[in-house]
């Protein structure tokens, strides 16, 4: 979303994606999806492996693009990037992430279907911090016109992906 909302492209669609994808999930985990999971251990394993190799492949291609280095606010050879990538890219990230499982649907569906409100005002502060992150990233964009906070960014990126794959790998 920050890449997007940097290149103020198809900042609107991502945002709303995103959010839609923690409305359905966090519905998803209030009305039992959480406890799904919890009595179908297999789904979960499947779920982490997944999710490992996911990361450990996007950590690498962060490390890849830090290596590589300008041109993450261009577009290669003048082409622009498409709504139809943009959509894919967010879904791909979106849902192939095993933490945005474990996050919005077994731990705020858990707690949305304890309390009830509570659930609801925790998405309320995650949507809202999605949309200030796709349509504030404007305000970030001086920074990242620099090369070397982009690669910062991207090491960040693949040390983060890479640890948490590392760590999905050992745990049971």
């Amino acid at each position: 979303m920050l890449r997007q909302g940097l290149k103020r492209r198809h900042v609107g669609w991502v945002v709303f994606i995103c959010t839609l994808i923690d409305v359905l999930l966090i519905g998803f985990g209030i009305g039992g999806m959480g406890a799904l999971i919890a009595r179908v251990p297999a789904l979960l394993g499947v779920i982490r492996w997944v999710g490992a190799v996911f990361l450990f492949l996007y950590g690498l291609r962060a490390f890849y693009a830090a290596w590589k280095g300008p041109g993450h606010l261009h577009t290669e050879n003048g082409e622009s990037q498409t709504v139809l990538s943009a959509v894919s890219t967010v879904l791909a990230l979106s849902l192939l992430n095993p933490h945005v499982y474990l996050d919005t649907v077994v731990l705020l569906g858990g707690i949305g279907a304890r309390y009830g409100w509570l659930g609801n005002a925790w998405f309320t502060a995650g949507a809202m911090c999605f949309t200030a992150l796709g349509f504030g990233a404007r305000l970030l964009h001086p920074l990242f016109e620099k090369d070397i906070s982009w690669r910062v960014l991207d090491v960040i990126v693949g040390i983060v992906c890479g640890g948490t794959a590392g760590a999905l790998i050992v745990s049971r």
